[in-house]
């Protein structure tokens, strides 16, 4: 089992940039596939991106790509969403999430057993 803290939400002016940082507990991080997700007000969670743990490879819902990354550091237990040219649309909350093992790419909620609390993103214009 593992559990999610995520951290670096805030606020920001259109075209600014975050970096949100998820830390894991427990020694098998590197065999966890992890992901971000989001949550605007009044809608459902949905899927940001994800990368995989036995390739790194990256995927990305279309809205962010070309703006947003992920990436993760296994020797920190760690991954990352660097954000960057933010407008309001992506004003959520950010949710870290985890799936052990698995080939996926996996975007969908009910994919992932592990989830952070959330860290708020807010993003004015």
């Amino acid at each position: 089992q593992v559990q999610l803290v995520e951290s670096g939400g805030g606020l920001v002016q259109a075209g600014g940039s975050l970096r949100l940082s998820c830390a894991a507990s427990g020694r098998t991080f590197s065999t966890y596939t992890m992901g971000w997700f989001r949550q605007p007000p009044g809608k459902e969670r949905e899927f940001v991106a994800t990368i995989r743990w036995f390739d790194n490879n990256t995927y990305y819902t279309d809205s962010v790509k070309g703006r947003f990354t992920i990436s993760r550091d296994n020797a920190r237990s760690t991954v990352y969403l660097q954000m960057n040219s933010l407008n309001p649309e992506d004003t959520a909350i950010y949710f870290c999430a985890g799936k052990l093992g698995g080939v996926g790419p996996y975007r969908q909620v009910d994919e992932y057993p592990y989830w952070g609390q959330g860290t708020q993103v807010t993003v004015s214009s």
